[in-house]
């Protein structure tokens, strides 16, 4: 890997740790992507739908974006 990229993918790093969402606001962010994504295919999805397809979700799921 050539210096530039290696000092590039640092930055990026440091970034990312200075400016991580919050578990809250990462939820938060979750959601707002799952609903716009879903609304595109499908008008008649609300918040409400996705709050409860998160929820259903979220006992089967151990990655760091579930609830």
């Amino acid at each position: 890997m050539s210096q530039n990229l290696q000092y590039l993918l640092d930055i990026a790093r440091k970034y990312r740790e200075k400016h991580a969402f919050s578990p809250e606001e990462r939820q938060t962010q979750v959601r707002s992507f799952a609903y716009g994504n879903t609304r595109l295919e499908n008008d008649e999805i609300t918040k409400h739908d996705i709050d409860n397809a998160v929820e259903s979700l979220h006992s089967e799921c151990e990655h760091p974006v579930c609830p």
